[in-house]
């Protein structure tokens, strides 16, 4: 059984609602119980209205799973090395990408190693075979394995144009930029866009031009219509004195607000961006401060933030915590930052027992609950628990 919850009040304003453990569930994974964790590997189904999630026992099994927001039903579709017909060599560890509805309906993903020493030659004698572009559809249950992305390289995060249906995606690690095209089942290589640590996390804009960083934090475009890639001038915002593993690996979550032509970002470093996209060019970048109020005992650029949601009020959600980067030591925080007054406020405080980490970016369905991928750390030996987040800052939420 998950542990109860352990929150922090907040103060409502006049004529708002308070928020409360009713306004959060976690949600437990059926028919996998040797199930250990999940990365960004979440998305919503807007057509069926189901969100997706990738679970894994982070040494040899995976599988999709699927939540229905109206009837609460958890679903477990299977390993996905035997729904993807994979064989022994083609081992996958986990997906970490984002998962993604394309125009024709089915959710579309790719697979990663999950261990570093899986993803090169030195400890593994046969090496990574390579990361694959699969893509599964909720209401038929079709599973296809569209290939592999690049030999002996996983791809870390997709996303997807969609009016042409092209899959753009980022492999590790190396960090070549791929743009994928299964109508006609061509794979375009643009380079390398990276060095040293490989960015998580790319995102589009309504145009369906597709967003990464380079090695210097810049944003790099690709314009699907040109095919070309375009390099902003300026590199994104930092703290003063943040060290260089912090600068070098981007972009760690985002959501999107189509209404008001903005795209907030969160940074390695831990500042808020918002990004207002151009149909040509690139776009205008407003920093917006950091994840958190300044603390005397936490550098600015300290805290860690792989997840984001924007609720039908306009303010931002997410978690800070995980990969033992805290705000507070040995606790995740769940926080509300409103981006036009700029006030953090922490609405709850989980110790990393009852949650460690959380990640996800902009999964929201029709009835304004957000959603995240979370795990609890069990033990000191790496031994953890996955589930699902439901997050609703206006109303009780139900399982």
């Amino acid at each position: 059984m998950l542990a109860s919850l352990c929150q922090v009040w907040i103060s409502p304003a006049i004529g708002q609602q308070k928020i409360s453990k009713e306004n959060i569930a976690f949600i437990k994974y059926v028919g996998f119980p040797d199930a250990h964790s999940t990365w960004d590997d979440i998305g919503y189904s807007k057509r069926f209205g189901k969100v997706v999630v990738g679970v894994t026992n982070h040494v040899d099994k995976v599988v999709l799973f699927d939540y229905d927001v109206t009837t609460g039903k958890m679903t477990n579709n299977g390993s996905l090395a035997d729904r993807a017909h994979l064989r022994p060599f083609q081992w996958q560890g986990k997906i970490h990408s984002k998962i993604i509805e394309g125009k024709d309906g089915y959710m579309y993903f790719s697979t990663d190693g999950g261990e570093s020493r899986e993803e090169y030659f030195m400890e593994h004698p046969a090496g990574y075979a390579g990361g694959f572009f699969m893509k599964w559809h909720p209401a038929t249950n079709d599973f296809v394995n569209l290939g592999m992305g690049m030999q002996y390289e996983s791809v870390k995060d997709i996303d997807i144009d969609p009016v042409s249906g092209k899959l753009f995606g980022v492999s590790y690690p190396q960090v070549h930029f791929l743009v994928y095209d299964p109508a006609k089942n061509s794979m375009k290589d643009l380079g390398r866009l990276g060095s040293s640590h490989v960015p998580r996390v790319l995102f589009t804009d309504w145009w369906g031009n597709c967003y990464y960083v380079d090695w210097r934090q810049r944003l790099v475009k690709y314009q699907t219509a040109q095919d070309t890639l375009l390099f902003a001038r300026e590199s994104l915002p930092a703290f003063e004195g943040t060290p260089g593993e912090k600068i070098v690996t981007g972009i760690t979550a985002y959501a999107k607000d189509q209404k008001n032509n903005v795209i907030y970002l969160i940074t390695y470093g831990a500042k808020i961006v918002a990004f207002y996209p151009q149909k040509d060019g690139i776009g205008r970048v407003e920093d917006l401060g950091g994840v958190a109020d300044s603390r005397p005992d936490v550098k600015p650029y300290g805290p860690y933030v792989p997840n984001l949601n924007i609720g039908d009020n306009g303010k931002l959600y997410y978690f800070i915590g995980g990969h033992g980067n805290f705000l507070i030591k040995d606790r995740t925080v769940m926080m509300e930052f409103d981006p036009r007054t700029r006030k953090h406020t922490i609405i709850y405080e989980y110790p990393v027992d009852q949650l460690s980490e959380a990640t996800g970016s902009d999964t929201k369905d029709k009835f304004g609950n957000l959603y995240f991928a979370g795990r609890r750390q069990l033990d000191s030996h790496d031994r953890s628990e996955p589930f699902l987040i439901k997050f609703n800052p206006g109303k009780k939420v139900s399982k």
